[in-house]
């Protein structure tokens, strides 16, 4: 029989103590910090410069109908997060500069991993967004910030992912076509969102107050994602670098907040083709090693925009939103995703802080490398499905998510939701997976 682990328990049963009692107070409702202040403690910290979180996410998956495997389960995912923020000017006196720490742990098990996914080729999306890069601690950020010229120039430097700073997107939603840099979820081998970190650097420059350009060069390094380097400093196993470029603007329409984002990615290191060898042949056919290409590059855009307003509080209301990726051809699995969806905060005068969301995503193939799984099928006289040497053909896979995020305190939402998959992993025998999710984020 499955159970919620003790600190999805504890979560759930502190929010129940949550009381409109002062902010400083252990489990208020309108604390940031299920802890409360330590008796001003943490202000006074916070007024010096010191910034200290502890968070908490934990992820539910069941599925409750159809998937690759139709025995009904749920599982658990979770991640703590360790992170301190130091205001250098106050500190050490250094003007306009910052400094960021963070480690993570994560831990637990995906159910999109065996019962919604044929595990022989596994799946795109992932019912539970948190699953994912080792069950293990990491040091996801360490990176240092100074400005320039009154601001107008951001430069960061240190260990952090791409996804922090490009091709950026809000993390509410539980399935993972809907959470974060949707660029490293389709080309997570030399794109890595957190919790992974690299060396990297980034340049910003503010064009205007709503308009900003940024540049990045990020380590590419495998041996980053292995679980037993998670506090891996040295530069050993890297293969080249990835080298993003971003245009945001962020300008009110009507008063109301959006952005957009348009952006490019290039990696000079090498990267295999996904059908041919150096003679041109299918590699599935000949035998011979796949051939090399000496770059990999793709495209993203991304818009939020919010469209309604209520007079009396700017914040609640409903916003819309759309990403899209394109990836190299010759190397990459997938080469087009298509994501659009909707926020409402505040839908009830009862729930001013409560949001309701919905989306829908499309993650495409490349013709190319549905051809080379065909081909290696002919290659070793497979053509029955249920053989278990059988290299299913995937094609497109479809999402979609609707949640309800219940603001139980300031320190804690809890979003139940549910989801659905058409062809989970791409693959057309496996059955479309109706998937009962919750999802607990958390501060103390």
């Amino acid at each position: 029989m499955f159970q919620l682990p003790k600190t999805c328990y504890i979560g759930l049963a502190l929010s129940a103590l949550a009381t409109p009692a002062g902010a400083s107070e252990m489990f208020a409702s309108d604390s940031p910090w299920m802890l409360g202040d330590w008796g001003g403690t943490r202000s006074e910290l916070l007024e010096k410069g010191y910034a200290f979180t502890l968070g908490y996410t934990g992820e539910m998956g069941s599925n409750l109908h159809g998937g690759y495997d139709h025995d009904r389960t749920a599982r658990y995912s979770d991640q703590f997060t360790f992170g301190s923020h130091l205001d250098l000017e106050k500190i050490l006196g250094w003007h306009d500069s910052e400094f960021q720490l963070t480690i993570t742990e994560r831990h637990g098990d995906n159910i999109s991993n065996d019962r919604i996914n044929d595990p022989r080729v596994g799946g795109f999306t992932s019912a539970q967004e948190v699953w994912g890069r080792g069950e293990t601690w990491r040091l996801t950020q360490m990176w240092i910030k100074q400005k320039y010229f009154d601001g107008a120039l951001d430069v960061k430097f240190g260990r952090f992912g791409e996804g922090e700073d490009f091709n950026s997107f809000p993390c509410d939603f539980q399935n993972l076509a809907f959470c974060g840099s949707q660029v490293g979820n389709w080309v997570g081998g030399i794109w890595y969102n957190w919790p992974v970190s690299q060396w990297a650097l980034r340049v910003r420059y503010n064009l205007s107050d709503a308009l900003y350009a940024q540049v990045g060069v990020f380590e590419q390094n495998p041996s980053n994602l292995e679980s037993s380097n998670g506090f891996k400093l040295s530069g050993s196993g890297t293969q080249g670098a990835v080298m993003p470029i971003e245009l945001v603007w962020s300008p009110r329409v009507n008063g109301l907040k959006g952005e957009y984002r348009a952006g490019y990615y290039y990696s000079n290191a090498k990267a295999q083709d996904v059908l041919k060898d150096n003679n041109g042949q299918p590699a599935a056919l000949s035998g011979a090693t796949y051939r090399s290409s000496s770059s990999k590059h793709g495209v993203w855009l991304g818009a939020q925009q919010q469209v309604t307003s209520l007079a009396s509080d700017q914040s609640r209301g409903l916003s819309l939103f759309a990403n899209a990726t394109v990836h190299d051809k010759k190397t990459n699995a997938i080469d087009n995703y298509v994501q659009a969806g909707l926020v409402f905060k505040g839908p009830f005068d009862a729930r001013a802080k409560d949001d309701i969301g919905f989306a829908l995503a499309r993650v495409h193939v490349n013709p190319a490398y549905r051809k080379n799984a065909r081909l290696a099928n002919q290659a070793a006289g497979l053509d029955d499905y249920d053989n278990p040497g059988f290299l299913p053909v995937q094609d497109t896979e479809y999402s979609a998510e609707l949640y309800y995020g219940i603001h139980l305190a300031d320190w804690l939402t809890v979003r139940p939701n549910l989801q659905y998959i058409r062809h989970p992993g791409g693959v057309s025998q496996v059955d479309d997976a109706l998937v009962g999710g919750l999802k607990i984020q958390s501060s103390f």
